[in-house]
């Protein structure tokens, strides 16, 4: 939403950015869930990416499948700690970036 300008919301962007706007709790709480939503994408869109399911993942990081899912529904805070683990053990390379 940050790089649109207001013509360019949708009537549900638009929605949340008032209720951002007029509520500090509910724009933590979203952009927390929104945070955890991205995580989420991130790592299925990784795991389709490489052809493995979610148990072949948790095999070749040494993670319950448990865990892999809750990930992927966002149901989970991960830590950066898991998600290096994850990157390092498919060969990958962790970003974080502040935007």
């Amino acid at each position: 939403m940050k790089n649109k300008n207001i013509e360019q919301m949708s009537d549900t962007e638009r929605y949340v950015m008032e209720l951002k706007e007029q509520d500090p709790l509910f724009a933590i709480g979203f952009d927390k869930e929104l945070e955890r939503h991205n995580v989420a994408v991130a790592l299925m869109q990784l795991r389709e990416k490489e052809g493995l399911s979610q148990r072949q993942l948790a095999e070749k990081v040494g993670k319950p499948q448990s865990t892999i899912a809750r990930i992927e529904r966002g149901t989970i805070n991960v830590s950066l700690g898991v998600l290096s683990e994850i990157a390092h053990k498919l060969g990958k390379t962790l970003e974080i970036r502040f935007v």
